[in-house]
């Protein structure tokens, strides 16, 4: 992903409302799969950490693009935004510069 794209994929992520909640039972497969089915319906999704999370922010979201097979767009604080293309291209909602 070049640097454009992942501007490009910042400024549409500020209008986003975090959709899930990362808290102190950490990263869990449920989680994890949660957030892969909402990258299927969405492509780009923020997630928030909450503050009883004993694991920093930027170890979760490498693991958590990891495990979707996503793209880490950006980690703020404790907001971490992540991408995935549609499987098909036809249903592409994000058309990236």
């Amino acid at each position: 992903m070049t640097s454009k794209q992942r501007s490009y994929l910042k400024g549409l992520a500020m209008n986003l409302e975090p959709i899930f909640q990362i808290g102190k039972s950490g990263l869990t497969p449920e989680i994890t799969e949660a957030v892969n089915q909402a990258l299927d319906a969405r492509e780009l999704v923020k997630i928030t950490i909450l503050k009883n999370c004993l694991d920093d922010g930027g170890s979760v979201a490498e693991m958590l693009a990891e495990r979707t097979r996503s793209q880490l767009v950006q980690v703020i604080g404790r907001r971490i935004v992540l991408y995935r293309p549609a499987k098909d291209e036809t249903k592409r909602k994000i058309q990236l510069p």
